[in-house]
């Protein structure tokens, strides 16, 4: 029986997540329209809902009204092209649904693989209006529509190469490209670049993330930003726009604002991180500790909220660190530094400095992961990518403390290197659990690139370090169960990510060499990127991919297959046609980063 939550504070209570640490129900923004129109600011409406005529009130302009203007404006071109092209009135969407025995699969796949990750749906609410929609779908509601068309290819999205030909009788490329043509179609009907229609954009967000693993993050990131600005439009970012509405109503409006915003900061992580929505500039509260069949549509108080699992935990805990994050002077120093600066210098700002993830490390163990179960699959998950994510978090708040110029002793990078291992130890666990295969997904949108990184910086640099050999045990372990978990890993990311391992373990034997001790293994690691490399020389032929790697400026294919470098305790090192290998983290340019090429399950 779950018990009321009476003791913890969460991230926000504690001052760090809301900009009053008193946790006001949210302030409502001036209305600039009813400024202009010289009426009292205090002044309550419900001039937004108005459905009586363009102007009502004696003509007065508001916001209600301009929108209503537009609409009649462009009332008879509604068919919007900018996106997914033009809506085909030849094709009839509903009779692109699949079967209804596939249908509820595709509805109990996105329930057991891709709901407990998102909440971004009700389920008790929907399943009966997707029962009901079943029974005669050539009369299903635009937005209704698009969203069981988002949810069948994001079902799909979930699953393995292996399981689509056995659970569907079509490979899953197949089943994905007759899902999406459809699902674009029913999001042009519904006309999602001007909608105030929550089933809408969930369906929009639900199709964003089921067409993540093959598109470009920079036109990903643009398509985020269209979903956010709709997703503002409506005030989901707003507290003062829930006290109007339902508790469901809010609670899932909630749910999918920061759905948004968590995924559009993954992308932006992996292109530039500073456009990224994830900052203080909104007062959105996380989502409630609490179950779908607790909220009934016509509820007006907020339901019990636990301190032990729920069906929402996982994406409860995650928005909690994301709402701690966004307020941290770590995360401003790299994403907003005018804001960041604007902040320190307010004397009211309760923005902590120095340790300020060890807050939210106790904060989240002790109030959350402390009673997960890991023979749970969902609160597994919770587990380690809580872990994962505060061990990151860590990290970042190192580079902020420690900036390229600044003298650090050994003791702190012992530290950040630690750090770095345990983004890769939870990742590890992630990856190998059989129990959490269906969300396996999920956790190919987190390669921890960063952490890899650090840690072979670390050992080119000090090869001879205590932690040396965990480190490239840590490494090794966590790259064969990435590879064990399908990661395609290949192209431009792959010659970058060869050359530094190859860079850092030279560091070492030299190391070993000059310390007169017997040579070391090549580390599995090692080898599991030079068997890649060899199957994408073959697969590719050398001549395309030589000229992949003179683009990057970094080696050549041929050199890298040597047997030299298959018996590298020689201790001869390795040089390539220009050289020494020299590669700098912090002096490459990541925005140059062909990523179009890259598999974009690996980060």
């Amino acid at each position: 029986m779950h018990t009321p939550q009476t003791d913890h504070a969460s991230p926000s209570e504690e001052g760090y997540g809301s900009p009053d640490a008193k946790g006001s129900a949210g302030s409502k923004p001036s209305n600039i329209w009813r400024a202009m129109g010289q009426s009292s600011l205090e002044e309550s409406s419900d001039e937004e809902e108005n459905d009586e005529g363009l102007f009502q009130d004696g003509g007065d302009v508001h916001g209600g009204v301009i929108r209503k203007a537009w609409d009649y404006m462009y009332e008879i071109e509604s068919n919007d092209p900018l996106l997914f092209g033009s809506l085909n009135p030849n094709v009839d969407i509903s009779t692109l649904h699949p079967t209804q025995p596939h249908i509820f699969k595709l509805w109990q796949i996105y329930l057991g693989n891709v709901d407990p990750m998102l909440k971004v749906t009700h389920t008790p609410t929907l399943q009966t209006r997707i029962i009901d929609a079943v029974g005669d779908l050539s009369g299903v509601n635009p937005a209704l529509e698009a969203l069981m068309f988002s949810i069948y290819c994001v079902a799909i999205s979930s699953l393995t190469e292996e399981e689509c030909p056995v659970l569907f009788g079509f490979s899953k490329n197949d089943l994905s490209r007759s899902y999406q043509f459809p699902c674009r179609q029913a999001l042009l009907k519904c006309e999602f670049l001007r909608t105030t229609d929550r089933d809408c954009l969930t369906a929009l967000f639900l199709y964003l993330v089921s067409v993540k693993p093959e598109t470009d993050p920079r036109s990903l990131s643009s398509l985020f930003a269209i979903a956010i600005r709709a997703a503002h439009r409506m005030g989901l970012h707003n507290e003062s726009t829930y006290a109007k509405h339902s508790t469901l109503h809010a609670e899932m409006g909630r749910r999918l604002w920061w759905s948004l915003v968590m995924l559009d900061h993954r992308v932006c992580e992996t292109i530039d991180h500073k456009t990224t929505f994830l900052s203080p500039i909104w007062d959105c509260k996380p989502p409630t500790n609490t179950n779908d069949f607790e909220i009934q549509p016509e509820m007006k108080t907020p339901p019990t909220i636990h301190n032990r699992p729920t069906e929402a935990l996982f994406t409860v805990v995650r928005s909690e660190i994301a709402d701690f994050v966004r307020y941290s002077s770590f995360q401003l120093e790299f994403t907003n530094a005018h804001l960041h600066k604007m902040m320190k210098d307010m004397p009211s700002a309760s923005l902590p400095n120095g340790g300020e993830v060890s807050t939210l490390e106790k904060i989240i163990e002790d109030k959350y992961l402390a009673f997960c179960n890991p023979e749970i699959p969902s609160q597994l998950i919770t587990i380690w990518v809580a872990r994962a994510a505060i061990a990151k978090s860590h990290l970042i708040e190192h580079y902020a403390k420690y900036s390229v110029t600044e003298q650090q002793s050994d003791l702190h990078r012992s530290i950040a290197v630690s750090h770095a291992l345990r983004m890769l130890e939870c990742d590890t666990k992630l990856m190998s659990s059989p129990l959490i295969k269906c969300y396996r997904w999920f956790i190919n949108f987190h390669f921890p690139f960063p952490a890899y990184i650090h840690i072979l910086q670390n050992l080119k640099k000090r090869p001879g370090e205590s932690h040396a050999e965990r480190a490239w045990e840590v490494m090794s372990e966590s790259y064969e169960a990435r590879m064990n978990g399908a990661m395609k890993l290949y192209g431009p990311l792959l010659v970058l990510f060869s050359t530094i391992v190859l860079q850092a373990w030279e560091a070492r034997e030299k190391f070993i060499q000059e310390e007169g001790r017997s040579p070391e293994p090549l580390p599995g690691i090692l080898v599991g990127i030079r068997e890649k490399i060899a199957e994408m020389t073959s697969n590719s032929g050398k001549e395309g991919n030589n000229e992949q790697l003179g683009k990057l400026g970094m080696m050549n294919i041929d050199d890298f297959l040597t047997p030299a470098v298959g018996n590298m305790n020689s201790g001869s090192g390795y040089d390539g046609q220009g050289g020494s290998i020299d590669f700098q983290a912090e002096d490459f340019d990541w925005t140059l980063m062909d990523w179009n090429s890259i598999d974009m399950r690996s980060l």
